[in-house]
């Protein structure tokens, strides 16, 4: 041994200083070899908020190592900011494998800022992975035994559908079941809030004559009041918080409602106001949710929000997956910093949006894994030059990721991108305008994303001069007709995006009713659509009757009509034209000296006809399949159209049936249209 116990306590005092000394020295040594190429704070499950953080492990006499939080080090890096400013390289705050329940936002502040060749920068540890959930989970199960319960569940769910209290487990914000505040997620999967039908709608058989509205010809009435088919809607009479989902008028707009009463003799559900903005008619399509009676097949669950109890029917045994409940709002938010990154991290289990960067500059989101969120995987606003690239984004209560700024009157970019990730099964809760990229403000990017599995809308856009190209869309808009994959609408000054160089495919509306590919609505003007690639995407490229759009260069298979245009602002859209229209253009200095410049076709708008749609080019497109020509009897003399050439045979794809649309070096469509020549098929897409 190396000293006996029996020895005095100032025996071994220089025992003790020498292996504090030995420690803090280590320390030292590994800062110093770390400040050539940046230092490493490390963050462990294993690791205390007591300890430096200088250790990737715990050492032997377990009296120093990583830190426990990420809150702790952040504050280590203020600390050295403080004392001397960040080291050369920069920091990287190493993140070793295993999940950490976050029970405060991360937040990172100017204080908190990295600078150009010294950044800040979290990371998972290599070759580990790293999840931040602000989720709960749920420990235990018990049998339902309570006989009203027993006696309001489906006879096929008794004795599968197990309970939770999770008032007992100190979560109380149940939020309401109409909000989206509380989801139930179990092995990593969104399951299903207790509903009717499982999957898919019913039809409203007929609205009662209360208030009538009449929409060009599309008629309903303004009163939530609805007849219903069949008789399941008796089994609801009971329930505690039942509600119904549906979209109640147009195609695109759904609204959830608490329903009021049912009226099992004449068939007709009322629900509570605030009604439907548009109103309600015969046709269109519904489901009932959050009730106990419908808890009938795995996957589904239900919470009592008077008790607080869960009732969940697990599609496997819940000691061979875990369940988890989201509480925490956001998991990161950046305010006022730069030069800030985070890589290869897992972020789930928020109720709203996962990564928050406001006002920031040169931050990036890289690498990383967003699932099971209850909003957004990431919101960029403000600031210049953030970006999310290389990351994979799913189970989104909302949207994908939301980049927004530069100015709009100054025409003075951001340069946000968002590059090469893959966004897929969003639009979980909020249904509508909830896209998988959503661009606003000046100059910003979006490149080579695969974006597919949503009820609405692929990419977003409103402001001017934005880059959208290379990505590749698919199987969105399922839930929604007249609805686009890329969209944008009601301004004439929103110009100068270029949408080139895409490939979107199978996109055709819910229930294949038709649905858009590229949908400038309402006279939306001033945009570029060239050298995409269209297959099977219904009325593919369309111009809702606006003005200085250019079609060209672009390939369409397949598709019903290829091309839309229509002149609505000289007709049914009139009062659009004359009032928001020119309310939008009153708000943009678009006879300044620098919007002249950029857009010399908009200074004299008012003075040229401003509802007619003016200033359309269409010229070297290819159409193969389908059909060509949606034009607008109003629209087509204002048009120049130009060298598209309509083909009844294969013009020379190099393999059609496997969406390989490269036209072959010998095909004669390419001595017509050599530009078709220059697409790049192998940089479109994911990589």
């Amino acid at each position: 041994m190396l000293f006996s116990t029996t020895r005095s306590r100032s025996s071994l005092l220089p025992f003790f200083l020498l292996a504090i000394c030995t420690i803090y020295s280590c320390c030292l040594v590994q800062i110093a070899v770390a400040d050539e190429a940046g230092r490493q704070i490390y963050v462990a499950t294993k690791g205390s908020d007591a300890w430096s953080g200088c250790l990737a492990d715990p050492n032997a006499q377990k009296t120093d190592g990583p830190f426990a939080s990420l809150i702790r080090a952040r504050d280590e890096i203020r600390k050295m900011k403080k004392n001397g400013g960040l080291p050369k390289g920069g920091v990287t705050v190493v993140i070793r494998g295993g999940t950490y329940e976050l029970d405060a936002t991360l937040l990172i502040e100017a204080q908190d800022c990295g600078e150009k060749d010294r950044p800040v920068i979290y990371q998972a540890a290599k070759g580990e992975k790293v999840r931040l959930s602000g989720g709960r989970d749920i420990p235990t199960f018990e049998k339902v035994t309570d006989a009203s319960t027993l006696k309001r569940l489906d006879p096929t769910a008794r004795g599968k559908v197990v309970s939770a209290n999770l008032k007992k487990l100190g979560i109380s914000d149940l939020g309401s079941a109409g909000s989206g505040g509380l989801r139930l997620f179990f092995g990593g999967k969104p399951m299903t809030l207790a509903r009717w039908p499982n999957e898919g709608f019913v039809k409203i058989i007929d609205v009662l004559t209360n208030q009538p509205v009449n929409v060009r010809g599309t008629k309903g009435d303004r009163v939530g009041k609805f007849v219903y088919d069949g008789d399941r809607a008796k089994r609801w009479v009971g329930e505690k918080d039942g509600w119904v989902h549906g979209y109640w008028f147009w195609d695109w707009s759904d609204q959830r409602h608490k329903i009021e009463s049912i009226d099992t003799k004449n068939k007709v559900i009322a629900v509570k106001p605030p009604y439907h903005t548009y109103g309600y008619r015969k046709g269109q399509w519904y489901y009932g949710m959050n009730l106990l009676v419908e808890l009938d097949s795995p996957g589904e669950w239900y919470i009592d929000r008077e008790t607080g109890v869960l009732y969940f029917w697990p599609p496997e045994g819940t000691d061979k997956a875990t369940a988890t409940v989201p509480l925490l709002g956001t998991l990161v938010k950046a305010e006022g910093t730069s030069n800030v990154a985070f890589k290869d991290i897992t972020f789930e289990a928020a109720r709203g949006t996962a990564v928050v960067i406001r006002s920031g500059n040169n931050c990036t989101v890289s690498n990383c894994t967003l699932r099971n969120l209850g909003r957004m995987a990431v919101s960029i606003s403000g600031g210049r030059d953030c970006g999310v690239e290389n990351c994979e984004a799913y189970n989104l209560g909302s949207g994908g990721i939301s980049l927004a700024g530069g100015n709009r009157k100054t025409l003075d970019p951001a340069r946000h991108y968002a590059v090469n990730n893959c966004i897929h099964d969003y639009g979980q809760w909020r249904r509508m305008y909830s896209a998988g990229i959503h661009i606003n403000g000046v100059g910003n990017r979006t490149a080579n994303n695969l974006i597919h599995s949503a009820p609405h809308i692929a990419i977003i856009f409103g402001g001017n001069d934005h880059t959208i190209e290379l990505n590749e869309i698919h199987h969105v808009c399922l839930e929604s007709n007249d609805a686009g994959a890329i969209y944008a609408g009601r301004d004439w000054t929103m110009r100068g995006t270029v949408i080139r160089n895409n490939f979107m495919h199978h996109v055709t509306g819910f229930r294949n009713h038709g649905c858009v590919g590229v949908y400038l609505d309402d006279m939306f003007s001033g945009t570029e659509i060239s050298g995409n690639v269209f297959y099977k995407v219904t009325r593919a490229a369309f111009i809702g009757g606006g003005r200085d759009v250019t079609i060209k260069n672009n390939i369409f298979v397949d598709c019903n009509p290829a091309l839309h245009i229509d002149s609505r602002a000289l007709g049914w859209a009139a009062d659009c034209a004359n009032t928001t229209m020119k309310e939008r253009l009153a708000t943009m200095p678009y006879k300044d000296a620098l919007w002249t410049k950029r857009y010399p076709r908009l200074v004299n708008i008012l003075d040229d006809e401003p509802a007619a749609p003016k200033g359309n080019l269409i010229e070297n497109n290819l159409c193969w399949g389908g059909h060509w020509d949606g034009i607008g009897g109003g629209a087509r003399k204002y048009l120049t159209l130009k060298n598209n050439l309509i083909v009844e045979k294969d013009p020379g794809f190099v393999d059609a049936a496997k969406m390989n649309f490269r036209l072959k070096p010998d095909s004669t469509v390419l001595k017509k249209l050599p530009e078709l020549g220059k697409i790049p098929f192998d940089k479109i897409g994911r990589k």
